[in-house]
């Protein structure tokens, strides 16, 4: 970033559930940034292992979180967040060296964009798997859910969304139904407001722990159905498209020349 760009403060928020030893992987890599993020929120969602002393062990601030679910955890942590940026990833991933400054730099490059979101790799199971299959996995995902929101989905283990775009949505997200997947509920209500921008040069170390059991990956799916119908009738695809072919329509306001 240039020097006459005003930097941003960067949160990193990581909902996690009795996953210490992803944890601490995860805080060593965030740890390792080229850009070290300003704050580090750990939501503890009723973890019975040392989760939470793990985190405060690397210096993340710890926040509880009593109701059960990814999407009152994650919520829980957005609001927690002080930064100007707030970035989301699991516990179990392992970000590259230079995901903050990506992100951070996806911001100030677009300046009209609410949130941004990458890609994934798998770093563990079969070696000659792993990239054909997070491709496949984060394909399949875009191309079920982008016909329902019309625009980009948000991969939750890869996001970033600005901190007044959370504010402005952060009373409609259905933060108390565990039931739902929390980046396509978020997705829906950014998407209504903000383009989503998308990072090419940063995608996220995951594990493929989720998708080695078919019950895990039936759970995913369902949840993803679920969050899709939660947000109808307002949110019915032709409806939500005819927004946004209006909003489309809209000259942008002209841009103040910099001083």
């Amino acid at each position: 970033m240039s020097d006459d760009v005003p930097r941003s403060t960067v949160s990193v928020v990581i909902p996690v559930k009795d996953d210490a030893d992803d944890l601490r992987r995860c805080l060593r890599a965030l740890a390792l940034q080229s850009r070290v993020p300003d704050e580090i929120v750990v939501v503890d969602n009723g973890s019975t292992d040392c989760s939470a002393q793990t985190a405060r062990d690397a210096g993340a601030r710890v926040v509880p979180c009593g109701a059960p679910g990814i999407p009152a955890a994650s919520a829980t942590g957005y609001d927690a967040a002080t930064g100007d940026l707030i970035l989301r990833l699991d516990a179990d991933c392992t970000p590259a060296r230079t995901w903050v400054e990506s992100v951070e730099r996806a911001f100030a490059e677009r300046p009209d964009v609410g949130a941004v979101t990458g890609g994934a790799r798998f770093t563990d199971g079969p070696r000659r798997l792993r990239r054909p299959l997070a491709a496949v996995y984060l394909t399949s995902y875009a191309a079920s859910t982008a016909p329902a929101l019309g625009h980009r989905p948000l991969f939750g283990s890869n996001l970033a969304l600005r901190r007044s775009a959370w504010r402005s949505i952060r009373s409609q997200v259905h933060r108390s139904d565990p039931g739902l997947h929390d980046d396509l509920d978020l997705a829906f209500h950014i998407g209504e407001r903000y383009p989503i921008g998308y990072l090419r040069d940063s995608p996220m170390g995951i594990s493929m722990r989720p998708f080695t059991q078919p019950r895990g990956f039936a759970r995913r799916i369902d949840r993803g159905f679920r969050t899709v119908v939660r947000h109808w009738p307002a949110d019915f695809p032709p409806i939500r498209w005819a927004r946004r072919a209006v909003r489309l329509a809209r000259p942008a306001p002209a841009r103040r020349p910099r001083r």
